[in-house]
């Protein structure tokens, strides 16, 4: 992809841009080192994060694989997600999740 800047301010944007995201992580390394005990309201909310950033990345994949919102039977993704959960909310296992996931995409893909 062609720019207009230099390769000195590319390079600086992505300097300053590392500098800044390991800054922020170590904060919260800082901040909870700092701290005897982590508050009872900060550690529920933190239980989400693993699950909320999941949601992030798997649901645009899986609901609109080409950029466009695809509600329909033709997106193989979107079965094979729903398989998934269907196994992730009877078995509550993460192997048996991905494995029928997986599964489940690959047959709808290539055999049927």
């Amino acid at each position: 992809m062609a720019t207009s800047y230099d390769s000195t301010t590319i390079w600086g944007v992505i300097v300053v841009a590392g500098v800044l995201t390991f800054a922020i992580r170590g904060s919260f390394v800082y901040l909870f080192g700092r701290i005897d005990a982590v508050p009872p309201t900060v550690q529920s909310a933190l239980e989400y994060v693993p699950a909320a950033v999941f949601a992030a990345l798997v649901f645009p994949a899986v609901l609109a694989p080409a950029g466009t919102l695809e509600l329909s039977l033709g997106n193989d993704r979107l079965i094979a997600g729903a398989l998934a959960a269907l196994a992730a909310w009877y078995t509550e296992r993460v192997v048996v999740t991905i494995a029928v996931g997986m599964i489940a995409l690959w047959v709808l893909r290539f055999v049927v």
